[in-house]
């Protein structure tokens, strides 16, 4: 069994979607993911706790660039402001296009994958608030701007994975777009 082709954590989650599409998520085990990426289960478990993590590997990596990104902001700009310059950088971590589609599909058919997923959230959206208050935003428009950001991000997040076209604007745009309509949405009321 090769060991050394590189790229390991990729190589896991790609077998773990491509057996996740094929025969369903309750039907994969960890040592059918192993060995369709030709490794260990032993390799499985130096990079994820379970299967339902396999899907979820590039979450720490976005909430460290958005902490990161949101302590570059210049001091003093306002919380949502400063969350939506830390969503645009989204791009540097995000997975293809591709495989975020399927794995959006995968996840939604799966109660075990909804349910991690939500999880992740609530990680991300604890460790911007903190950022926030880091910044001195206080605590009620430090939660109230997170999770109004994160409901742009989301938006911005599905529109930019449906789009059938590359036209070089792709995520910045459909950020834009997504908070533009929550201003719209906001002020209507």
């Amino acid at each position: 069994m090769a060991r050394w082709e590189g790229n390991t954590r990729n190589r896991l989650e790609q077998a773990a979607l491509a057996l996740f599409e094929e025969q369903g998520y309750d039907r994969t085990t960890v040592a059918q993911i192993a060995q369709r990426a030709n490794l260990t289960e032993r390799s499985f478990y130096r990079w994820f706790a379970d299967k339902r993590e396999v899907l979820f590997g590039g979450s720490q990596e976005l909430e460290t660039e958005f902490v990161t990104a949101i302590d570059a902001v210049p001091p003093g700009t306002p919380a949502l402001p400063t969350l939506l310059a830390a969503f645009a950088t989204a791009p540097r971590v995000f997975r293809p296009r591709e495989f975020l589609l399927r794995r959006a599909t995968v996840i939604a058919a799966n109660p075990p994958l909804r349910e991690r997923e939500l999880i992740k959230l609530v990680t991300i959206s604890e460790a911007l608030t903190t950022a926030l208050l880091d910044r001195g935003i206080g605590p009620e428009t430090a939660r109230l701007a997170t999770d109004l950001g994160l409901s742009v991000l989301r938006l911005a997040t599905e529109r930019w994975m449906a789009e059938e076209h590359r036209d070089g604007k792709g995520f910045p745009e459909a950020l834009s777009t997504a908070a533009a309509d929550l201003l719209a949405v906001a002020t209507s009321a």
